[in-house]
């Protein structure tokens, strides 16, 4: 989306998609949330404390929701879904809590991260704990296939955060393996939510990979957007201080492509500023501007909204109703919420 395409009313939209999908899940999501309350239940009070820390800070909550609309556009009547969104949710929070160790990141949400208030090994091993509960609902369900595929996720969903660390502060890294990581680390969480949710309705298999795709490209789009977000948001916007990808030292779309367009100087900052981890308190104002001279916001965005437009077509095989207009307005949102 150019930005003459940008219209003022283009948030309150997005908001309006959102809501629509929250309405249409509800009720089930009230039964997610009463479940997230009595899994997180624990002799030892610190992980309770410091699981609702996060859980309850104000995320949208998409991976969950998710699961509970494959389950509703496909027609499912019973109550395993539940316990599947509830076992997704726990999966995020777990990588949230260790990927805020590893980067150290100072606030998540607007809040002070857990590791700031807990400490780091806290924060680690509650984030086992929530892996250990997601595994704990997904075997109720009875079906090892299920399994198979959140089990597949969380593998996939580690080696994306391996890759990234292995990528971090390495200004060769591709667009492709860029992809890769993303794809990894918060695309295939996407796909399984919605995967899992079509399986658990008994879809045929048609379906069911229909909602895997479209949930991967939702989840592409999704994090394409964040990584712009990151150098032309505010913390209320992105739920992290602005920045925060920059300070780190991690290589996403919008440092890719302004350091392949630069001119020799420009590469010279980025190589002092990521490559040799020079940073100085104005640094990140001068990034902001070097990715908007080189038009890296507006193209990561763009090849966000392909990947919306993906998700939509990846819709098709279901008939019109009003779970299908939700989860296709939900791809428009997740590009959207960057104007």
């Amino acid at each position: 989306m150019s930005a003459a395409a940008r219209t003022d009313n283009a948030p309150a939209a997005a908001s309006d998609a959102l809501d629509k999908l929250i309405a249409l899940v509800a009720t089930d999501m009230e039964a997610v949330n009463a479940t997230i309350v009595e899994r997180m239940a624990s002799d030892v009070p610190m992980i309770p404390a410091l699981a609702g820390h996060l859980i309850q800070s104000g995320g949208k909550r998409l991976r969950p929701i998710l699961t509970l609309a494959a389950a509703g556009l496909c027609n499912y009547a019973g109550r395993d879904h539940v316990r599947l969104a509830t076992a997704v949710e726990f999966i995020h929070t777990a990588t949230l809590l260790h990927d805020d160790v590893v980067d150290n990141s100072a606030l998540r949400r607007g809040r002070k991260t857990a590791h700031m208030i807990w400490g780091n090994p806290a924060s680690v091993l509650v984030g086992d704990f929530l892996y250990s509960r997601s595994f704990q609902l997904m075997v109720e369900t009875g079906s090892v296939a299920i399994l198979g595929v959140l089990a597949n996720a969380s593998a996939i969903i580690a080696e994306g955060e391996v890759m990234q660390l292995a990528a971090a502060k390495n200004l060769e890294t591709t667009e492709d393996t860029y992809l890769k990581v993303i794809e990894s680390k918060t695309a295939a969480l996407f796909a399984a939510a919605a995967e899992v949710g079509a399986m658990a309705a008994g879809a045929d298999a048609a379906k069911v990979k229909a909602l895997a795709d479209y949930g991967r490209a939702i989840g592409v789009a999704f994090q394409l957007v964040d990584d712009a977000l990151d150098y032309a948001a505010s913390a209320d916007t992105i739920g992290k201080n602005a920045g925060d990808d920059f300070r780190e030292g991690k290589i996403t779309l919008p440092v890719i492509l302004a350091f392949a367009r630069g001119a020799s100087d420009e590469r010279a900052f980025w190589t002092r500023v990521i490559a040799d981890d020079k940073q100085r308190p104005e640094d990140f104002d001068a990034a902001v501007d070097l990715i908007k001279l080189r038009d890296a916001i507006e193209d990561t965005l763009a090849r966000a909204q392909s990947y919306a437009l993906a998700a939509k077509d990846a819709l098709q095989p279901f008939e019109d109703g009003p779970y299908k207009r939700a989860l296709s307005a939900l791809a428009d949102f997740c590009v959207e919420r960057a104007y």
